[in-house]
């Protein structure tokens, strides 16, 4: 029997951004899966003729399942709405309606992936700046938008989303994601470090680990030092990491959870390129920063922001919309590529 066709969507994000480029570059590349690229077909053209990709290899399709019967090595386009006008994809210099058209894509994306139309949803990089200042042309929750994560689960009515990074040197969940760093310490609840803690495990084993070893960091210097640098640690985290080993326990994923572990000592131990021997897999991180700054150290280029339980496979770049970079045509597209591959992996 002839395996099933995976059918990537993705949207492009922003039209003044690399995210074009690196859409189209990776797009082009793409070998074991169909991919439809949701976003201004202008945008599109101008970033394939940047990086010297034949204008004959992008095709504009008048409905997304069109874009399933192309023959391998063409790419197709799908904008929903009006062409944007060049004012609006300037390299650099987003605009409201480049904000609106962003998030019109994402949601036009979404709904493919959510409808079993696309198999996966692949997101390349937004200006929240531009989307929260489009005025909610594009939608009432531009106002609203705060990542992707957020508003993927808000538009999916999902009951818990979990922000991951995946990369072959290391592997990261995060219990809360955008917020005021002075809001954090109450943010951090044992439910939040439970669910964060339940789908790094559910992500090692998908990707390939056998009863993988997890560290969650702590939120205080040296774990609180026994409550002398605070009480975060007994009070949320220690039972936080009970409770999903109970829901671990429960779903029948094996396991290991240990912590609280300062968070230098985690993020050092759990990385390939650890000095001593790897002593974890993976890394509950407790706040945005203390993730992704040893992220972006140990897996910049090749690493994926991955969001866990929503209903739909969903990855994205761990990159922004590199507003210097843009129109240069020189964007390193290994991230996107690396989204795609990983989309891939978590569909079959």
């Amino acid at each position: 029997m002839a395996a099933a066709v995976r059918r990537i969507v993705v949207s492009v994000g922003c039209p003044s951004g690399i995210g074009p480029e690196v859409s189209v570059v990776a797009a082009a590349a793409e070998r074991s899966a169909c991919v439809l690229l949701v976003g201004d077909a202008g945008a599109l053209r101008a970033a394939a003729a940047g990086r010297g990709i034949s204008a004959a290899r992008l095709v504009r399709v008048t409905q997304p399942s069109d874009a399933w019967a192309l023959p391998r090595g063409l790419v197709a386009v799908w904008q929903p709405g009006r062409d944007l006008a060049p004012r609006d994809r300037k390299p650099g210099s987003p605009t409201r309606a480049s904000g609106a058209a962003q998030l019109a894509w994402i949601d036009a994306a979404c709904d493919l992936a959510s409808s079993g139309a696309a198999s996966a949803l692949v997101t390349g990089p937004v200006s929240k700046e531009a989307i929260v200042r489009s005025g909610g042309a594009a939608s009432p929750c531009a106002a609203e938008f705060l990542g992707h994560t957020e508003h993927l689960q808000r538009r999916l009515h999902a009951r818990e989303v979990v922000m991951a990074f995946w990369s072959p040197d290391l592997v990261t969940s995060l219990a809360t994601t955008h917020l005021p760093l002075a809001q954090v310490p109450r943010a951090v609840t044992p439910a939040r470090v439970a669910r964060a803690s339940y789908w790094l495990a559910w992500l090692l084993t998908r990707t390939g680990a056998t009863a993988p070893r997890i560290a969650v960091a702590s939120l205080n210097p040296h774990a609180g030092e026994g409550g002398l640098l605070g009480r975060e640690e007994r009070t949320r985290i220690v039972p936080g990491i009970a409770s999903a080993r109970a829901r671990l326990r429960t779903a029948g994923i094996e396991a290991t959870l240990e912590g609280p572990i300062p968070a230098e000592s985690a993020f050092r131990l759990a990385s390939v390129r650890a000095a001593e021997a790897r002593r974890w897999a993976g890394v509950v991180a407790l706040y945005h920063d203390q993730a992704t700054i040893p992220m972006k150290m140990a897996g910049f280029g090749d690493a994926v922001n991955v969001s866990l339980g929503l209903p739909i496979v969903r990855t994205s770049v761990d990159h922004g919309t590199a507003y210097d970079r843009a129109g240069t045509w020189t964007a390193d597209a290994h991230g996107m590529r690396a989204a795609m591959a990983l989309a891939v992996r978590l569909v079959d």
